[in-house]
């Protein structure tokens, strides 16, 4: 009995030390760590204006109104708290249904022509629901419609679009634009 006593006092002395060092320790000195070193990044890469929180350049949000570039669409209605696609296969009725719909909702919206392709991220949720970007392409398509609701000439818009487009990895992938960096420079011009 001694000894079990003996065995019992060692584990809960190592899982004492243990829980201490790794539940408390080393997270504060990660966290301390990453805010002397990364504040921005880690404090969510939040956008200021004026002293105020517009967004993160790591989430995607909803933008209202013809005068703003639109996001992907988002299967969680740009809920930040929580992420997460629809689940629905390819060939379910649901989301045929609701692609159908936004394709045709963009071709009105931005008065395109019947026969237009819309870019794939103009129509299909990401996996998280929050993705930030939009390709090129579905920036550009949506220049004429911009230029109309805020009076200014297209090729300004062209420019931000250029200006602001990334690629996030370098060695793969095509060029990409952050909707909320991008609105935010449209605002900067008008």
């Amino acid at each position: 009995m001694g000894e079990l006593l003996t065995e019992l006092k060692r584990a809960l002395v190592i899982f004492g030390t243990l829980a201490i060092i790794l539940g408390l320790i080393y997270p504060l000195a990660i966290t301390g760590i990453s805010q002397i070193a990364f504040p921005y990044q880690a404090n969510g890469e939040m956008i200021k204006i004026n002293g105020n929180i517009v967004g993160s350049e790591l989430i995607g949000q909803n933008f209202n109104g013809s005068q703003y570039f639109q996001s992907r669409p988002s299967a969680i209605d740009y809920n930040a708290s929580t992420s997460g696609g629809s689940n629905y296969g390819p060939t379910n009725k649901l989301l045929i249904n609701r692609v159908n719909e936004t394709i045709n909702e963009i071709k009105v919206n931005d008065s395109l022509p019947a026969n237009t392709i819309i870019p794939s991220d103009m129509v299909l949720a990401s996996g998280s629901g929050l993705d930030r970007y939009i390709s090129v392409e579905s920036a550009l398509l949506q220049v004429p419609r911009i230029a109309k609701a805020r009076h200014i000439n297209e090729s300004s818009i062209d420019d931000l679009i250029k200006n602001t487009q990334e690629t996030p990895f370098p060695w793969v992938g095509q060029p990409v634009v952050n909707v909320l960096k991008l609105n935010l420079a449209l605002n900067g011009i008008h």
